[in-house]
């Protein structure tokens, strides 16, 4: 696999720009913006590479079939007729993972089991026996996507979700997604310019993401496999040499990365999974009430957090945005103040005019990202 093909970035809405700049960087071409998915071509050291590097990307894919189908029969036909001896034979495990936008189909896991029929009815009548399927760590991993009668079945090369980065052990209630909270500091312009501070830092997501970005740190470094790695054709040479590249590229970070939190098992969360990142040098933790506290450095702050959402955890609303506008606006000028919330209508009770607002999902909640500019003197309100 070491000449040209196509390949699917998968990300999370908002994000798509964001993937597309990370994967111009890294040598992609043939980019193509998508919504939630980035189509590009490249090598198989860009396969490698694209998996370890990018922040931003849930899954690579390489579609290797496409066809129509508006029904179960003509699927199981369609997907039959492929001769999958080329990646799957009788000694291999296989999964399938099914996603679904259609009129004619409504159940992601019945077509998955359609999906799946076919390919072993195929591998009993030409060798007699059958593959079996392994759902936690299959040797191959195929997924299938369908738009309306659209059907693309694609050759899975990272396994779990990308947003699965190794480091983090131990989460709280509502954890914030690795990919989105890489998403969200790339979009508030993060890369490492000056101090960066989480105010509201739970298990850690956002400080490490915000490290491994300032030190130009591989996304998955920490990650242990890729499903890649169990393909015929895998590589280990060169992976070995992608990820070395990889890591050579780290930066060095003058300034301070530091995170609050006012509950001390959050605390006690967010060193370990910093610890498991091993960023402990790097990133400061301390039991902290946002709401006391003032900017302590000099020069410029870069402040980003991810304050409880009142569906998911108890707050009291209006008192608790209220506070949050009033900190900023009192002890953190001279900071570029960004938020990303799920609790669109408590954002009037911050009392301060954002500088932009930015579309996003945390999860299945509709956020917005905020960017409040809290300049020094008396420009700030």
């Amino acid at each position: 696999m070491r000449e040209q093909f196509t390949m699917t970035a998968k990300t999370l809405f908002g994000l798509e720009e964001i993937l597309v700049d990370e994967l111009s960087k890294l040598g992609a071409s043939n980019i193509v913006k998508g919504t939630r998915m980035v189509q590009f071509t490249g090598n198989t050291a860009l396969l490698y590479k694209a998996n370890i590097a990018c922040r931003t990307a849930i899954k690579i894919l390489i579609p290797i079939h496409h066809f129509k189908a508006s029904n179960e029969n003509v699927l199981y036909d369609a997907v039959k007729k492929i001769d999958w001896s080329t990646w799957i034979q009788p000694n291999k495990t296989f999964a399938i993972d099914a996603t679904i936008a259609s009129d004619y189909f409504n159940h992601s896991k019945y077509i998955a089991l359609k999906t799946k029929d076919a390919i072993v009815d195929q591998c009993r009548e030409k060798f007699g026996t059958r593959p079996n399927i392994e759902l936690q760590s299959p040797d191959i991993r195929l997924h299938i996507h369908i738009h309306q009668d659209d059907c693309t079945i694609s050759l899975d090369s990272s396994g779990t979700s990308l947003h699965q980065r190794g480091y983090r052990k131990a989460t709280n209630i509502a954890p914030i997604n690795e990919v989105l909270a890489a998403g969200i500091l790339l979009l508030s312009g993060w890369q490492g310019q000056c101090h960066f501070l989480d105010p509201m830092c739970g298990s850690g997501t956002i400080l490490i993401e915000a490290a491994m970005i300032a030190l130009n740190l591989p996304a998955n470094c920490n990650r242990t496999e890729f499903a890649f790695e169990r393909w015929e054709d895998y590589d280990n040479q060169l992976f070995e040499a992608v990820l070395e590249e990889c890591m050579q590229q780290r930066k060095p970070f003058p300034y301070s990365i530091q995170g609050f939190d006012i509950d001390i098992s959050s605390v006690h969360k967010a060193k370990n999974n910093i610890a498991n990142a091993n960023l402990s040098d790097v990133i400061r933790v301390d039991m902290n009430d946002f709401f006391d506290s003032k900017k302590t450095q000099d020069g410029e702050l870069h402040l980003l957090f991810n304050p409880p959402y009142d569906e998911r955890i108890g707050i009291k609303t209006t008192e608790f945005y209220e506070d949050i506008g009033n900190t900023l606006k009192h002890h953190y000028a001279g900071t570029h103040a960004w938020m990303l919330t799920g609790n669109l209508e408590a954002l009037k009770y911050v009392g301060l005019k954002p500088s932009r607002k930015i579309k996003v999902f945390n999860g299945a909640i509709e956020a917005r990202l905020l960017n409040y500019e809290m300049y020094a003197g008396k420009k700030h309100q």
